[in-house]
């Protein structure tokens, strides 16, 4: 009896905690997300910067010909140079959103 009266409450419990607004879920965690922007997202996109001017100067002549140098050069060069020296340093919501 005693372990039915446990599965309920727990049931009961997480039923309860599922339908609950998360309190601390939308907090500012301002440190840890400088942290991992300068650890990590910054030199990311600064990798994907150079590879992508690579790719941009070997792409220019297919692209040239079909008429979309300014899609290819935004896509490759100017979208992860933008995140890399413009976006706001630990703002990770629109990291590589291109």
């Amino acid at each position: 009896m005693k372990i039915k009266s446990l599965i309920t409450a727990i049931c009961v419990l997480a039923m309860l905690l599922s339908t609950s607004t998360p309190a601390f879920a939308a907090g500012d965690n301002g440190a840890v997300s400088v942290a991992v922007d300068v650890v990590v997202a910054r030199p990311v996109s600064f990798v994907l910067t150079v590879l992508g001017s690579a790719l941009f100067v070997v792409s220019l002549p297919v692209a040239a010909a079909s008429g979309c140098v300014d899609k290819v050069a935004k896509t490759l060069v100017v979208a992860p140079a933008k995140d890399t020296f413009t976006r706001p340093l630990g703002d990770l919501q629109d990291f590589l959103d291109y």
